[in-house]
């Protein structure tokens, strides 16, 4: 397919995984399981069948950026580039990184729909001769009492 990553930039991802050796609590925690869903081989740990990625921010920018920048799909949005990247990888905090990096990326934020209806025409108001021509009040309460009161007015000219 194109656009897709090759089996060389996938074998380079792979071999960036095995040289980092840190690992999160709780992924030491799922290996001490041996529960069968959680297992290391050729040092890369695999949870539920998906690639453990560790806690190294440029193999998780490059892992991110090689599943946004597809010819093939375009830039997904989050929910699909979130599918997408599930199907092979996992690390903690998978949804936060990816919410973080479409909301970084200029073409997404150029092509967004916006939602929002047409602001209105503005209406400026008339200027007033003097003081005390037009006045509003606005009464708050009852509020919990204090000193015996328990509402506020407020008066604007």
């Amino acid at each position: 397919m194109i656009g897709r990553k090759t089996m060389a930039e996938e074998c380079n991802i792979i071999k960036e995984i095995q040289k980092n050796s840190t690992r999160e609590k709780e992924v030491v925690q799922a290996l001490e399981k041996q529960n069968g869903l959680t297992w290391e081989e050729d040092g890369v740990v695999y949870i539920e069948r998906r690639i453990y990625v560790p806690n190294n921010k440029r193999i998780r920018e490059e892992i991110l950026k090689e599943n946004h920048n597809l010819v093939d799909v375009g830039h997904p949005e989050q929910q699909k580039m979130l599918e997408l990247l599930k199907r092979t990888y996992w690390w903690p905090g998978l949804k936060k990184d990816v919410k973080k990096y479409i909301q970084g990326c200029f073409k997404c934020q150029q092509n967004k729909v916006q939602h929002q209806r047409k602001t209105g025409e503005l209406h400026p108001l008339e200027i007033l001769q003097g003081p005390w021509q037009e006045i509003s009040i606005n009464i708050i309460g009852p509020l919990p009492k204090l000193n015996g009161m328990d509402t506020i007015v407020v008066i604007v000219d």
